[in-house]
């Protein structure tokens, strides 16, 4: 069985998630991490996990370019909310320097409180006893990689996974030494022209990484610009093998169980 430890279920893009679930079972990806990233997305998310618990668990967060939009009274019932219901991890949170701050925002003040909030996030983690995924993204430079990296520095019982890894052999080896954390691939490593990210999911150690789609995101060759879905985590697990020189069972079996352990879940029958 396949686990897809990053996903986006509650979002607009879906509008059947029963054939969603059916189609993905039918590829070989049994469970799924789902992200809660904004107050329009918790209850829907909870209600999710309520309705489909055997193929859904939850993370709860404020992604960093939604941080702006959210109310310290939001942030605060967010936060509850993961004190009631069972969460497999604090998510997706992180620090986003990609896009220029919203109207009314300095760029200082932006990041700022992009890092608040992820310290916040930290914080209800280590609280809670869960593990944090997280998102870093620079137009250019790894400045958002290296703030978040600080950070993450300050909760050593915390452990990260960078989701949605497009670093380097040299940053990976940080995120495992320094933070005892992991990477997750997404259909980024089937595409041409990303060399990088094949040249890291080769050589990574089998107990460091899991796969993941993004979805309704990054939908994996050959189903490029096609809304995503869980069950597509298969092409990246085949294409991890391909590149490993080993069978997707293998990659299927170390990535599930590398989540299992990552998220606290229980052993999921397939």
């Amino acid at each position: 069985m396949i686990i897809d430890t990053h996903c986006h279920l509650v979002s607009r893009k879906y509008e059947d998630l029963d054939q969603v679930k059916a189609d993905s079972l039918a590829l070989g990806v049994g469970h799924c991490i789902s992200q809660g990233t904004s107050p329009h997305d918790w209850e829907p998310q909870l209600e999710l996990v309520r309705r489909m618990p055997d193929f859904v668990s939850s993370c709860l967060a404020v992604h960093p370019s939604d941080v702006t939009n959210v109310t310290e009274e939001q942030l605060a019932h967010m936060e509850a909310l993961c004190r009631r219901h069972p969460q497999a991890a604090i998510g997706e949170t992180g620090l986003d320097y990609f896009w220029p701050a919203p109207d009314g925002w300095s760029e200082d003040d932006y990041r700022a409180r992009q890092r608040v909030f992820l310290e916040r996030h930290f914080e209800l983690a280590q609280e809670l006893g869960l593990n944090i995924s997280l998102h870093t993204r620079d137009k250019k430079g790894l400045a958002s990689f290296e703030d978040a990296f600080a950070i993450a520095r300050n909760f050593p019982k915390v452990r990260p996974v960078f989701h949605c890894f497009i670093g380097n052999q040299a940053q990976a080896e940080r995120i495992f030494t320094e933070l005892n954390g992991l990477i997750s691939f997404t259909g980024l490593v089937t595409f041409n022209k990303t060399e990088d990210i094949q040249a890291v999911a080769a050589w990574c150690p089998a107990d460091r990484f899991m796969v993941e789609t993004d979805s309704p995101f990054l939908s994996p060759t050959p189903f490029r610009g096609i809304t995503n879905i869980p069950g597509r985590t298969k092409y990246v697990v085949d294409k991890i093998a391909e590149l490993r020189h080993t069978t997707p069972d293998a990659i299927a079996d170390c990535t599930t169980r590398n989540a299992l352990g990552f998220f606290k879940l229980p052993l999921i029958q397939a």
